[in-house]
């Protein structure tokens, strides 16, 4: 299928590439990202309590689920992950856009995700 659409794996690849670079520019300092990775356009960022420990936040405090609700509400689908470290701990949010993004969206998806991560981690930590 997609070697019916020209230049669209190219363009999954470049803004793979692009995704991954500006969700690390925007997030490598963050106090509660652990980690951002994937491949092609399937990112994950983990969310965690500490960054040098990687300790992640109580799974009652439901942040994935939250962040899922938050970014909802500002126009952005992720997908939470919860439980990813034994099924019970650990907290992701997976970004799986569409093969046809541009530029655009790569700024638009990432400056929504921070937006919506500040918000809850505020939540979090006011609870």
């Amino acid at each position: 299928m997609l070697e019916r659409i020209p230049g669209l794996l190219p363009n999954v690849v470049a803004m793979g590439d692009k995704l991954q670079a500006a969700l690390e520019a925007a997030l490598d300092q963050h106090p509660n990202v652990g980690d951002v990775r994937g491949r092609g356009l399937f990112r994950g960022v983990e969310i965690v309590a500490d960054k040098h420990t990687k300790q992640p936040f109580d799974p009652a405090l439901a942040v994935a689920a939250n962040l899922k609700k938050a970014c909802f509400a500002d126009g952005l689908m992720v997908y939470p992950m919860g439980g990813t470290i034994d099924g019970l701990n650990g907290d992701h949010a997976m970004f799986a856009p569409p093969f046809i993004i541009n530029d655009s969206h790569i700024n638009e998806i990432v400056t929504k995700f921070c937006g919506a991560l500040d918000r809850i981690l505020k939540q979090t930590r006011a609870a």
